[in-house]
């Protein structure tokens, strides 16, 4: 599958024409609804394009790094890469049906792993994640609840930590601002 992603890669780059292409013209050709892309006549699953554009690309550069990573033969890259792109809404339960929980929870998860991975060495804030999996009307605070609960299921995993004011807490009792760190970030 890999190869494939490069020949979206190549399919997508512009032409060095000695022109700066507009968005318009650079960008691929997508189906009437705007779901998916077309490729070398072969449909794609486009981003959710409710992402906020900083946090879009945050998933689209950790993509990136995880696709070199899966070619140095690093582990967890390819878990790494199926992160970002569930994160994306490009893998999963499509981002333009109304959620299942459980797919929602999935998605919550892999955008917590792709930012963390994204921002080493940094706690990310519960709500970018809730800004990723919410839909177009700008309703990310109430999804904030659902991040910190799954911040405290994947706590209890030994997969994060939230913490406050730089203590550890549980994420789904605690009132008041929290963030979101790797618990080992070794890993």
């Amino acid at each position: 599958m890999e190869h494939t992603q490069n020949q979206i890669f190549e399919a997508t780059k512009p032409l060095n024409t000695g022109k700066l292409m507009t968005p318009e013209e650079n960008a691929p050709e997508t189906t009437p609804d705007g779901h998916y892309l077309v490729i070398n006549g072969r449909k794609w699953r486009a981003s959710n394009p409710w992402i906020p554009p900083k946090l879009h690309q945050e998933l689209v550069d950790e993509l990136m790094s995880a696709r070199r990573a899966v070619k140095e033969g690093k582990a967890d890259a390819r878990k790494r890469v199926n992160d970002a792109k569930v994160a994306l809404g490009e893998r999963g339960q499509p981002w333009w049906e109304d959620p299942e929980p459980k797919a929602l929870s999935d998605r919550t998860a892999a955008a917590i792993r792709a930012l963390l991975s994204k921002r080493a060495g940094t706690s990310i804030c519960p709500s970018d994640v809730a800004r990723i999996v919410s839909g177009p009307e700008n309703s990310w605070r109430g999804y904030v609840n659902q991040v910190r609960q799954i911040t405290a299921e994947m706590a209890a995993q030994g997969e994060v930590v939230a913490t406050q004011k730089g203590k550890p807490v549980e994420a789904d009792r605690v009132r008041g601002p929290i963030r979101i760190n790797l618990s080992n970030p070794e890993k």
